[in-house]
């Protein structure tokens, strides 16, 4: 019998906590104006959403192909079709606990022979990639939406920040006990600094050196140039996959695709906070399309909720597409899991 991972499972009931507690907010904010969402939800035009979708699919397809380019440098391949198998298995994991990355290597390692550390390593490297991307995207739009921007950073984060740092210029206890907390950590670190540095050998430093050579991977790749521009197209349908859904409203049609990229911004954000962006992602973007840009709540409550529910069923069902197909193209080439 195999054993229950506790802290797996303590992982799991408090994301879940959340992502339940996220969902409850995101139902409140939609009750009073239910029949209406409805209605919005009735009168969308569907051609989009499926052409959401498509630009979406597309948009893991190239996530699984760009993943070759940093195995290569490594001595690895990916077959293009487990690949994105991989990867929208990894999505639909990543709605539950957020480990999807993690079992992304682990079908590598097991259908594809690639060493599960090495894997990992250049997984890390995308997500930095990603994050630099994501960073140009909100500089963009922090630019040309500046004034959309500051309404709702003034109502949701310099109004609460005022009052403490007013109490804070009256009571610098709050700063001390800060600075004494870094102090100390850093103290800590100097002590247990000889202590980690031995844990790096043996096994542990195996598997330490293996995520370091996936990780410089991008120092040896043959074709940056064509790396970037796969990493721009990725976000490139991730927006469109997002714009279609506003042409899918009468109501935001007409908003364009400034706006849009803003929604994408700070949806992004929501996914961050919880796993899927279940509840985190229909709040923020709501907010967002009422409180900057004016959007009647319907609208901008249906908008998100349509969004993210397409997507959802869409990695759903692609994602047991992926665990049906795996084993039946690769029976010749899986290895056990424990090699």
């Amino acid at each position: 019998m195999a054993k229950i991972n506790t802290k797996s499972v303590i992982q799991f009931v408090v994301l879940l906590g959340l992502c339940v507690l996220l969902i409850g907010f995101a139902l409140k904010q939609a009750a009073p104006q239910k029949q209406e969402i409805f209605n919005a939800f009735a009168n969308a035009n569907y051609f989009w959403v499926v052409v959401s979708c498509l630009v979406s699919l597309f948009s893991h397809f190239l996530r699984a192909y760009r993943w070759n380019y940093l195995l290569k440098p490594v001595g690895h391949k990916v077959d293009v079709v487990n690949a994105t198998c991989h990867v929208l298995i990894s999505y639909l994991a990543n709605y539950a606990m957020r480990l999807g990355e993690f079992l992304r290597c682990t079908f590598a390692a097991k259908y594809d022979k690639v060493p599960f550390q090495v894997a990992l390593g250049t997984v890390i490297t995308e997500r930095i990639v990603d994050f630099m991307v994501f960073i140009l995207i909100f500089i963009i739009s922090l630019i040309t939406q500046y004034a959309e921007l500051y309404q709702i950073a003034d109502k949701y984060v310099f109004s609460a920040l005022r009052p403490k740092w007013q109490a804070m210029q009256q009571s610098p206890s709050g700063i001390i006990i800060f600075l004494v907390v870094v102090v100390l950590a850093a103290a800590l670190f100097l002590f247990l600094r000889k202590k980690v540095l031995g844990m790096l050998k043996g096994k542990l430093g195996n598997i330490v050196k293996g995520l370091l050579e996936g990780i410089g991977s991008i120092r040896k790749m043959e074709k940056p140039v064509q790396f970037i521009l796969l990493s721009l197209s990725i976000w490139l349908c991730y927006f469109y996959s997002l714009y279609t859904c506003f042409l899918a409203f009468d109501e935001l049609k007409d908003l364009g695709q400034l706006v849009c990229l803003t929604v994408l911004v700070f949806g992004t954000v929501g996914v961050i906070i919880s796993p899927g962006g279940a509840g985190a992602y229909q709040i923020i973007v709501a907010e967002i399309l009422i409180t900057s840009y004016g959007v009647n709540k319907s609208a901008a409550i249906a908008l998100p909720w349509l969004a993210w529910g397409s997507q959802f069923v869409l990695i759903l069902v692609f994602a047991i597409i992926s665990f049906i197909v795996l084993p039946i193209r690769n029976k010749k080439n899986a290895v056990s899991s424990a090699t």
